[in-house]
């Protein structure tokens, strides 16, 4: 029974993240803002969006979008009031310009340097011929082969 009590609260807990005090009174500006919480990641936490995130710097991030957009902010204004701030990462899908395209295009580049090494590496292993294949004998060598052999 206990197990399954903190496995609830366990699971429950990203629900919480939101309190009452924080949700704005209109539901179209409250579904801008959650919206909105969903793409700003939390700083402190580093792998969650403020919307997940019971971090103190989330609850503050989350009371700050609603300010901004209660103040008639547009959701891009947003963005730009935490990017001015904190940079391109506090955003959970930064834009891929600039310092983050290089990283975007990084994973690709690496992963296509290896498939063309390891092709002409096999590539040149084949025109090699197969390995442990002696030369042919020459007539000494195989006179005592088979002098070898015939004991």
């Amino acid at each position: 029974m206990k197990r399954r009590v903190f496995l609830l609260a366990l699971l429950a807990s990203p629900a919480l993240a939101l309190e009452p005090s924080e949700m704005l009174p209109d539901p179209v500006l409250e579904a801008r803002a959650r919206t909105l919480d969903h793409e700003i990641r939390c700083v402190q936490c580093q792998s969650e969006a403020v919307a997940s995130s019971n971090a103190a710097w989330a609850q503050d991030a989350r009371r700050m979008i609603r300010e901004l957009i209660a103040s008639g902010a547009s959701d891009d204004e947003v963005k730009a009031w935490f990017l001015q701030r904190y940079g391109e990462y506090v955003l959970m899908d930064p834009p891929k310009t600039g310092s983050t395209l290089a990283l975007w295009l990084a994973g690709p580049l690496v992963f296509g340097i290896a498939a063309l090494g390891a092709f002409a590496y096999i590539r040149g292993r084949a025109k090699s011929g197969p390995q442990g294949e002696s030369a042919a004998l020459s007539e000494s060598e195989q006179a005592k082969l088979d002098e070898i052999l015939n004991k």
